[in-house]
């Protein structure tokens, strides 16, 4: 079997196993109920909010103020539920199913450890990245359809949306290494809270002008860059907006944040390919 036939094969057998314990089934009804109280949500935020704010007061645009902070806080929603997906599918991917006698026979050559882990990897992070997609690109149709505002840019929110939930997916690769499946889960989700703190940090120190918790937020987000990813992707869906509204936004903690450049994007992909990469040495040298 040629290397690339063993990850789609390997790729295959996740998503069969991910089937038969029910995770997407767990996550579509998670998800439909999210959509649902989102659509509910944005159509009384919209129609409630010119009460305090008329438009022709020239103060600040209701349905921007609207359409940003309801479109971040589906963002948020989309991120976490995306790092569900990630989680799920690599969880107690390597020493859970070393434990289970699943990987010895097929820990052989041609396929080998090494493809193994990164085939695991491809399949969670291509499922979870989708996933996000499709949440985010919903969220966005109702919010234009509902309160008829459209964000300053549209792609790029999404594609950090999917890149963070990658990197996620390899940092719960390589916990799988080393716990199982349970203490993977809880470790893997406290890291992910502290990325999302870590962001509300840096947002903090910039609303108080605090340049010391700035930069503490700043750190901790380049370590865990999936928040990075997330915050400039908020970041994005109001960067071309201006005057009271622009400011209000960017005080967060949906619609503001800060944004960031190409190397962020180049860190994020570097940071998963190391970790992949730490994830397959681990794996080569335990004894199964």
């Amino acid at each position: 079997m040629t290397g690339a036939g063993a990850v789609l094969v390997i790729v295959a057998y996740a998503l069969r196993e991910s089937l038969r314990r029910r995770v997407f089934l767990v996550v579509l009804v998670l998800t439909l109920g999210f959509l649902a109280l989102y659509g509910v949500g944005t159509y009384f935020a919209f129609r409630d909010v010119k009460s305090f704010a008329p438009p022709d007061k020239n103060i600040l645009d209701p349905t921007a103020f609207t359409g940003a902070t309801v479109l971040g806080l589906a963002m948020f929603a989309t991120l976490f539920l995306g790092a569900v997906v990630a989680i799920f599918l690599t969880l107690g991917v390597v020493r859970g199913d070393a434990e289970a006698g699943l990987l010895q026979p097929i820990v052989v050559r041609p396929i080998g450890r090494q493809t193994i882990v990164l085939a695991r990897l491809a399949g969670a992070a291509a499922v979870a990245a989708a996933y996000v997609l499709v949440v985010y690109a919903i969220a966005l149709a109702i919010t234009v359809a509902v309160g008829g505002w459209v964000p300053d840019h549209v792609v790029g929110p999404a594609l950090g949306l999917a890149l963070a939930v990658v990197t996620i997916a390899a940092i719960s690769l390589l916990a799988s290494v080393f716990m199982s499946a349970t203490a993977q889960g809880i470790a893997v989700f406290m890291v992910f809270g502290t990325g999302l703190t870590a962001g509300l940090l840096d947002q903090i120190g910039r609303a108080l002008n605090s340049d010391s918790l700035h930069a503490i937020g700043r750190v901790a987000t380049w370590l865990l860059p999936f928040d990075g990813l997330y915050q400039a992707g908020l970041h994005a869906l109001i960067s071309d907006t201006t005057g009271l509204t622009g400011f209000v936004l960017q005080l967060g903690p949906f619609g503001g944040a800060e944004g960031a450049g190409a190397l962020l994007v180049l860190w994020a992909l570097a940071y998963t390919a190391l970790v992949a990469g730490g994830a397959a040495l681990a794996f080569s040298r335990r004894d199964l």
